[in-house]
């Protein structure tokens, strides 16, 4: 259960249902010292106020990174969340952030973030892939590391919410991933060899994915 706090006019504003999460971003583009405001709300024992604030900040991170950055340290620990769809906000912000991250605060957590790939939700697993590709353009130097961990997919276990079709899925999603920053891949040979083991695969659209990609980089 999230904590009971004294929550500000926006927010209160936010619990009661007076103003939308479309104007609460308004007013935060206008004054960014309220930034704190919305994390105290991702604490916030309100659903709507805390899933509210989350969305609005993971927002302003694809916007403003710049804005936000200040406030890396609280996104990196917003990953601890009990709360499921906190987390993915957490991951999407970081991700975002990871273009202006200039004190490389990133690096220390990168075993914590890419440990999300044996998550047992198919939502998490996705957005880890998802924004590995936004993280590989930023940090460069990281391209490598990245890869190596993105290879794993196909190995990752089975639960009740990540089937085989997920995985599926997810591998479609890995290789659009890999798209993005293949001319700087070293490891080419195992990346296609992974993505040529889908052109058989059940799930058409990911034998799609496979293809397009073995013409573009094959």
């Amino acid at each position: 259960m999230g904590r009971d706090l004294p929550e500000t006019n926006l927010l209160q504003e936010l619990e009661g249902k007076r103003i939308s999460k479309e104007a609460v971003r308004a007013e935060v583009e206008k004054d960014f010292s309220l930034v704190p405001e919305l994390l105290t709300g991702t604490s916030s024992s309100k659903a709507n106020v805390r899933y509210g604030c989350g969305k609005v900040l993971m927002e302003l991170s694809e916007k403003y990174p710049e804005k936000l950055y200040p406030y890396m340290t609280r996104f990196i620990e917003l990953l601890d969340s009990k709360y499921r769809i906190l987390t993915w906000n957490a991951m999407a912000i970081i991700a975002n952030l990871a273009r202006v991250d200039k004190d490389k605060k990133f690096e220390p957590i990168f075993p914590k973030y890419f440990g999300f790939l044996n998550d047992e939700y198919m939502v998490t697993v996705s957005n880890l892939v998802g924004n590995s590709a936004k993280i590989a353009l930023a940090k460069p130097h990281l391209i490598q590391k990245i890869t190596k961990e993105l290879l794993k997919i196909e190995k990752i276990s089975t639960t009740p919410h990540l089937t085989e079709e997920c995985k599926r899925v997810i591998i479609g999603s890995t290789i659009l991933s890999f798209d993005a920053f293949f001319d700087r891949v070293e490891a080419k040979a195992e990346v296609l060899s992974f993505v040529k083991r889908q052109l058989d695969s059940q799930r058409a659209s990911l034998r799609r994915k496979a293809l397009d990609f073995v013409r573009k980089w094959g």
